[in-house]
Order: structure tokens, then C-alpha cells, then sequence
């Protein structure tokens, strides 16, 4: 890819917020076709094996996905604030069992019916969607595209650092790179049998200190972009156990070798072990 194509993409990018455009190209992310709502606990990793190695690693500190699904459900405040176009502020509901997604919001400026007021509410459960508009259903098949895209991509962004070992993930280790003080382990992870010709691609980049995923970069094959050029940042804190990341920091390449802020993903008031049913959820 050329740097003026870069640079093109980039603004592309950042105007339809990363999410928005693929939610009609591509109403199913690669990871998320990938991922098993029974993500089997980790075995110790085969000598020799150094990507599954750090994964286990990052498991023992993490707790797994054993640890996260043993708390059944989560309710939190998600704020998306993008640099470009404003924010899309909304309240997260997800059963970890069957990956049942729901969100309700009150600001939408953004990826969910941006120029309208109201409150909307998206579901995806059991492999079905649904989004009304002041309680009212909405039909509009765009719509429903996005909330499948959205309703599975902010599940697997909460969850994605306890499903690094799903079945489907394919792993190699890319050695080290030093960034300021820390020496990270860089891991490359694509996906088998999504039926895509180009699959996405991540590559992790593994805190030897906390054993933690500090910073990823990823593709974005729907938008020509195959290579893992767009670059994410974690935060984290503890709670019930476990390791929640509460801010991502989204960056996109300029064009001249840099990167620009291009969002920022918060998650907050996080409450886990609610006891939703899928009846709850219902819209």
C-alpha cells in the first residue's frame, strides 16, 4: 500500500469511525466468526511454543476465560469519542454464555443512526438482530447490518483478551521489539475458516513485566487496508478477579510515517454478575 493511499484511508478511516463502514461490507467480523462462547480452559503450552507460551502467561494473570465466563454477565457505560465526528454514548449488556449483546444509546452520533435523537437500543442473540428507535422497531437493513457488526464487535472487544487461544486463532510468535524501556514479545494472530480470501490480522504486543497485551496493531481487509497498520493502546484495571481494559486509544498512519489519535473507546461503572436472562434483554 502507498503512502498517499495510506493517507487517503486514514481520513476514510476516521470519518466513518473505523466500525461504521464495515457494518454494511462486512456485517460479521473475522474474529468474532472465530471465537466459541465455551472457550476451553488452557492447557500448558508445548515446549518451544513461545506464542502460546504468552498467552498462557497472560491467562494466569487474567484468570482466562474460565475466570470472566464464572461471572456470568456484565453491564457497564461505554463511551466512544471520535475525533472527527463526536460520540456515541450507550450502556453495555452481554451474557458471557452465548454472547448475547445488547446496547441502549443515548448519545449516537456516530455509528448508530447518526443524525437522529432519540434513544436506540441494538441486540444480537442467537444469531439474530434487532434495533428500535424510542422503542420502536427499525427495519431499515443498513441498520440491522451495523447492529450485527457493532453488537458483535464491542463484545469482542471486552472479551478479546480472554480468547486469544479460541479454536480458529492461528499464532506466531514475531520475536522482540523495544519500545521506550520495555522489550514487548510480538505475537501474530490470524484466522482459519472464515471463508474470507483476506483475514484479519493482529499483532500483540506482550508487557514481559505484567505479561499483559499493552498495544496491538490491526488490518482491515474489508477497506483494502491487509496489512496491520492501524494501532491500538490498552489501559487496565482489576476488578472481581479479573482484567478489564477501560480505554483504548485508537491511531491511524498519516501518510508520512507518524499516526494521529483517531478515537477513544472508554468503558466504565463496569457491575458483572447481574443475572440477565435473555428475556431481560429482549427489544
Amino acid at each position: 500500500m502507498t503512502k498517499s493511499t495510506i493517507k487517503q484511508f486514514f481520513w476514510m478511516v476516521s470519518m466513518l469511525v473505523l466500525f461504521g463502514f464495515m457494518a454494511c461490507n462486512n456485517p460479521e467480523p473475522a474474529a468474532t466468526k472465530t471465537a466459541a462462547p465455551e472457550t476451553p480452559a488452557m492447557s500448558e503450552p508445548a515446549p518451544g511454543d513461545t506464542s502460546m507460551q504468552l498467552i498462557h502467561a497472560m491467562e494466569k494473570v487474567n484468570g482466562g476465560w474460565g475466570a470472566l465466563s464464572a461471572l456470568k454477565d456484565v453491564q457497564f457505560d461505554y463511551k466512544y469519542d471520535d475525533k472527527a465526528k463526536g460520540i456515541d454514548q450507550s450502556v453495555e449488556k452481554y451474557i458471557f454464555a452465548d454472547e448475547t449483546s445488547w446496547g441502549s444509546y443515548s448519545e449516537h452520533n456516530v455509528n448508530v443512526l447518526p443524525g437522529t435523537e432519540g434513544q436506540v437500543t441494538q441486540l444480537y442473540m442467537d444469531g439474530k438482530a434487532s434495533i428500535s428507535h424510542d422503542g420502536k422497531p427499525v427495519t431499515d437493513p443498513k441498520a440491522i447490518g451495523g447492529t450485527v457488526f457493532l453488537r458483535q464487535a464491542n463484545y469482542y472487544w471486552f472479551t478479546m483478551m480472554y480468547k486469544l487461544a479460541d479454536p480458529g486463532a492461528v499464532h506466531e510468535y514475531l520475536g522482540k521489539e523495544m519500545i521506550g524501556e520495555i522489550n514487548y514479545d510480538k505475537v501474530k494472530i490470524t484466522f482459519k475458516g472464515t471463508g474470507k480470501d483476506v483475514d484479519d490480522t493482529y499483532i500483540c504486543y506482550f508487557n514481559p513485566i505484567n505479561h499483559l497485551v499493552d498495544q496491538f496493531y490491526f488490518s482491515l481487509p474489508a477497506m483494502g487496508i491487509n496489512e496491520p497498520i492501524i494501532k491500538m493502546e490498552l489501559e487496565y484495571k482489576t476488578m472481581n478477579g479479573v482484567y478489564v481494559n477501560t480505554l483504548r486509544k485508537a491511531y491511524f498512519p498519516d501518510g508520512k510515517g507518524g499516526y494521529n489519535l483517531g478515537g477513544e473507546y472508554t468503558t466504565s461503572n463496569i457491575k458483572f454478575d447481574n443475572g440477565f436472562t435473555k428475556s431481560d434483554l429482549a427489544i
